[in-house]
C-alpha cells in the first residue's frame, strides 16, 4: 500500500477498506482491458445446419471471453425463420442478451451490404458491465419506463440503444416520453425496415420476435461515444426567428422568412446554387446559449412548403420565436464533408483508447442512393476512427442526440461506439 504523506499508519479497518477499494479498481481496469469483440456476415439464405456451424465458429473467435451482448441485423428474407434463427444463434454463439432488428441492408465493419439475403452479428464482451434490455409496447410506453427506472436505480446508464418497429409505433411520441423520464441520457439506434414498399418489420429481443413496439438496451459500465451526421452543411448566416405560428416561420430577423431564404440562395456561388436546388433545409439551433454556431449545433428539418402571399416557410418541426435558424445544404458533397468532420472530432475524443466496436445506423436514403458508391459511411468510420468491430443496418429513421437532446432523424448516419481503456493501460495490465 502506498504511503500517505504526513499520516501515521491507518487503523486496520481503514487499511482493509482501502486495499479492498484498490483491488476493486484493479479488477475493473483488468475487466475493461479484457473486453473484446468479433463480427460476422452470413451471405446467403436460410440453412439451419450451416448457420449453427457459422455461429459456433464466430463465438470461438472470442476464445475464453464471455459474450455480454449480441447485436443482430437481418434482411427480410429471414422473416419466416426469425424465431428459429434467434434460438440457434443464442444457443450456438452462447449469447445471454441479444437485440437487433430487420432491414433491407446491413453493415459489417467497412462494408455496407445493400443487396441480397443475409445477416450480420456482432458479439461483444464487457466483463463487469451491467446490460439490460426493456420491451417497448406501442400502447403503453409507461411500462417500459418503469422497467428502465429499475435498471438505472441499480447502475448508472451511459446510453440507450433502441430499435423500434416504425409502422405501428409512434417513434416521436415514444422518444419524447422516454426523454422526460431520462433527460440526460442519450438515445441511439433506429427504426427497423423490411422489403422496400412494405409496411412490415421485425425487432428482436433474445428469443422474441417483436412486430410492434421495440426494445431499449441500457448500457452501464461501458464507456460510449457517439456521432450523428445529418447529411448537411450550413450555408449563409445564422438568423433569429422573430415570428412563428405553429410550424410556419413567418419572419426571420424581422423580415419575411421567404425573403431571407431567397437572399441566402442569391449570395451562394454558382456551383452551390446548382447543388442547392431542391436540397435546402432548415437548421434549428438546439442550444441558444452558444455564442458561435457550427456543424452539429443544428437539428435539421425539411422545408415542406412556402406561402409567398405572407412570406412564410413551413418547417417539419415546431420552431420557437427567438430560436436561431441557419439554412442547410444536403447532398452527397455536404454529407461527405460533414461526416468526415464529425468522425475526426470523434477520433479526437477517443484519443489513445481502444474502440472495441459499436452500432452504425444509416438512413435508407444514404448509401449508393446518395453517394453513388457503396460502403461510404462504414469505410470512413474504419479509416478515420480506426479499425473496430462495428455492425449496423439501413433503417427507416435514426435516433441520436443533437446537443443535450435526442431526436428521430432522417438522412442520418448515427454511430455509437463502445470504447475501452487507453492502450497504455491495456499494455500495463
Amino acid at each position: 500500500m502506498p504511503e500517505i504523506a504526513g499520516c501515521a499508519d491507518p487503523p486496520a479497518p481503514f487499511q482493509v477498506r482501502l486495499m479492498t477499494e484498490q483491488a476493486h479498481l484493479r479488477a475493473g481496469e483488468e475487466a475493461r482491458a479484457r473486453a473484446g469483440s468479433v463480427t460476422g456476415k452470413w451471405d446467403g439464405p436460410w440453412d439451419e445446419p450451416a448457420l449453427c456451424d457459422w455461429a459456433r465458429n464466430l463465438r470461438d473467435e472470442l476464445g475464453e471471453l464471455p459474450v455480454s451482448l449480441g447485436l443482430l441485423f437481418v434482411t427480410p428474407d429471414f422473416f419466416p425463420h426469425a424465431t428459429e434463427l434467434l434460438e440457434l444463434l443464442r444457443v450456438h454463439a452462447r449469447i445471454p442478451l441479444l437485440v437487433g432488428c430487420s432491414s433491407f441492408g446491413t453493415v459489417e465493419r467497412d462494408r455496407e451490404i445493400e443487396e441480397g439475403a443475409g445477416l450480420v452479428l456482432g458479439l461483444y464482451s464487457f466483463p463487469g458491465a451491467t446490460l439490460a434490455a426493456t420491451r417497448i409496447r406501442p400502447d403503453d410506453f409507461q411500462s417500459g419506463l418503469e422497467e428502465a427506472r429499475r435498471l438505472t436505480a441499480i447502475a448508472p446508464v451511459s446510453a440507450w440503444l433502441s430499435f423500434l418497429e416504425p409502422f405501428k409505433t409512434d417513434a416521436d411520441a415514444w422518444l419524447e416520453s422516454w426523454q422526460e423520464g431520462f433527460p440526460q441520457i442519450p438515445v441511439f439506434g433506429g427504426l427497423a425496415a423490411g422489403h422496400l414498399g412494405e409496411a412490415h418489420a421485425q425487432v428482436f429481443l433474445n428469443g422474441e420476435v417483436i412486430h410492434e413496439g421495440g426494445v431499449v438496451l441500457g448500457l452501464s459500465g461501458v464507456r460510449v461515444l457517439g456521432a450523428v451526421a445529418q447529411g448537411c452543411t450550413p450555408v449563409g448566416e445564422s438568423w433569429t426567428i422573430t415570428q412563428v405560428e405553429g410550424n410556419l416561420v413567418r419572419r426571420i430577423g424581422n423580415r419575411p422568412a421567404i425573403a431571407v431564404l431567397e437572399e441566402t440562395f442569391g449570395e451562394l456561388d454558382a456551383s452551390l446554387q446548382q447543388r442547392s436546388r431542391g436540397n435546402f433545409f432548415a437548421g434549428l439551433a438546439v442550444d441558444e446559449y452558444k455564442e458561435n454556431f457550427a456543424r452539429g449545433d443544428f437539428l435539421v428539418r425539411n422545408l415542406i412548403g412556402a406561402d409567398p402571399k405572407i412570406g412564410a416557410l413551413a418547417v417539419a418541426a415546431l420552431p420557437r420565436s427567438g430560436q436561431t435558424l441557419q439554412f442547410q445544404l444536403r447532398d452527397a458533397g455536404a454529407a461527405d464533408q460533414e461526416i468526415r468532420v464529425l468522425l475526426e472530432q470523434l477520433r479526437s475524443s477517443v484519443g489513445e483508447s481502444i474502440v472495441f466496436g459499436g452500432c452504425l445506423c444509416i438512413c435508407a436514403g444514404r448509401g449508393r442512393a446518395l453517394f453513388g458508391e457503396g460502403d461510404h459511411d462504414a469505410k470512413l468510420v474504419q479509416e478515420i476512427v480506426g479499425p473496430s468491430n462495428v455492425v449496423g443496418f439501413f433503417g427507416n429513421g435514426e435516433f441520436g442526440p443533437v446537443g443535450a437532446r435526442s431526436f428521430v432523424h432522417a438522412y442520418t448516419a448515427a454511430l455509437l461506439l463502445f470504447v475501452g481503456p487507453p492502450r497504455e493501460l491495456e499494455d500495463d495490465l
